[in-house]
């Protein structure tokens, strides 16, 4: 099924739930729901208003109920949570991964969280509270604890023997992980070697070293580079010990990607990346509210600066009307320079040793098409205003503009990084700024000079 067929069935999916709640939801959901994924159930619920949701809860199958937890956006699931008992917050804990409870865990309170553990097995208990003790953005709170481990002196056949013995093998296996006496790790089996080679030989003598060794505490969004860098599908999570504590795999990494894609879109409009489609009105106005009023004191910057010119504008008001086009242009300009370097960044592509370079090619670049979109606003403005002076003052400024854009988004996110500030959020607003002003600066301030000095 491609990309597109499945996007019409999640949308045929939601417009029959819609139905079947207009008409009698008790009756027509279970049916509905029944042998739908939970990815698809979850996506229906994350699209519904929460009285909506509310009305669909009851007619998912308890049997997945604990699946489509762990497919539900962080905030969506939080406001369910809310609403259930310890005991069953435990229940749900204990039908998916560790990696997957300890996320829902931390989006709950402390104190909540601790009578959710105490409802939890012993052994469950255990491996929730291991990955609990990371961090949720790092290797170690994003693992699995379900690893297949062997030792570097046994036989295959003994190997074989135990993975029989075990009765199943964890999902998305695809290695083993040798350890010594310690736990320590030592390196991995592939499990294709594990079949096809003689049972007589040696772990040790198949043993890879091919795999990074991922420390708990590494941040997860340099796990998912080296994930994407190296095209893997596993690798071990080792403490500070260098002990084997669990694996991360692919189907993680996924997760942060997404999550990081979402962060960076959510960013750039000023908001914040909990916010969900329905979010509380009062709850997502007020997180709005700080964007907007500093996109309003940025505002007035640029409205402080063109009154600066009110004289110029009302002897010469075709100015007025290119105004927005010199900005606009510079803006644009910045803003795909802004976002080149925004991605690199994100994937450790810019430094010190090559940002000269990355400039130099950005000026280029924006030499060529301030160049050419110049000549273009210059001749437009000739021909609308039939004032040859007035078409080149808008070419001169445009490209004044345009070069200052193109700086400014290669300057901003360097700067903004090194003061700890993400230039996703922050970047768009401070360039916005930047060609407004030195757009109204240059064409008006060149007017100013050329048509009434």
């Amino acid at each position: 099924m491609n990309q597109s067929m499945k996007e019409d069935s999640r949308v045929e999916l939601l417009a029959r739930v819609h139905e079947s709640l207009a008409a009698d939801p008790a009756a027509d959901l279970r049916h509905l729901l029944e042998g739908v994924h939970p990815g698809e159930i979850a996506f229906v619920l994350e699209s519904l208003p929460p009285g909506e949701r509310d009305a669909v809860w009851p007619a998912i199958d308890p049997q997945i109920y604990a699946e489509v937890f762990a497919e539900l956006q962080d905030v969506v699931r939080a406001s369910r949570l809310a609403d259930l008992p310890p005991d069953r917050v435990a229940w749900i804990a204990r039908h998916i991964d560790p990696d997957d409870a300890a996320d829902l865990l931390q989006d709950l309170p402390e104190d909540f969280t601790d009578e959710v553990l105490a409802a939890l097995p012993g052994r469950e208990r255990r491996h929730l509270e291991a990955v609990l003790h990371y961090g949720e953005n790092t290797a170690g709170g994003l693992m699995n604890l379900d690893t297949l481990v062997t030792r570097p002196d046994r036989r295959l056949d003994e190997v074989l023997h135990r993975l029989r013995a075990r009765g199943n093998i964890p999902e998305k296996t695809n290695r083993l992980f040798v350890i010594d006496g310690q736990g320590l790790y030592l390196g991995s089996l592939r499990l294709a070697d594990l079949l096809i080679n003689d049972p007589e030989c040696m772990v040790e003598d198949l043993m890879l070293s091919d795999l990074p060794v991922l420390p708990a505490s590494m941040e997860d969004s340099e796990v998912a580079r080296l994930f994407e860098q190296r095209n893997l599908f596993t690798a071990p999570v080792i403490d500070a010990k260098g002990t084997l504590i669990g694996r991360i795999t692919v189907d993680d990494i996924i997760d942060v990607i997404r999550e990081e894609g979402e962060h960076s879109l959510m960013s750039m409009a000023g908001l914040n990346e909990e916010e969900e489609l329905f979010s509380p009105v009062l709850d997502a106005a007020r997180a709005r509210m700080l964007w907007l009023a500093t996109n309003l004191a940025t505002a007035f910057v640029a409205a402080w600066v063109f009154g600066l010119f009110e004289a110029t504008i009302r002897e010469i008001v075709a100015l007025a009307v290119l105004v927005p086009v010199v900005a606009s242009m510079g803006g644009i300009a910045g803003i795909q320079t802004l976002t080149l370097v925004i991605r690199a960044q994100s994937l450790d592509q810019v430094g010190r040793a090559n940002f000269g370079a990355l400039m130099l090619h950005e000026l280029r670049v924006g030499l060529i098409n301030s160049a050419l979109w110049s000549v273009v606003v210059g001749v437009v403005a000739w021909l609308w205003f039939d004032r040859p002076i007035l078409g080149a003052v808008a070419a001169a400024a445009l490209a004044i503009n345009f070069m200052s854009g193109v700086m400014s988004g290669a300057i901003i996110p360097v700067l903004l990084k090194r003061m700890g500030i993400d230039a996703a959020l922050a970047g768009g607003v401070i360039l916005t700024t930047v060609t407004d002003v030195v757009g109204i600066f240059a064409l008006l301030g060149m007017g100013s000079y050329f048509l009434l000095g």
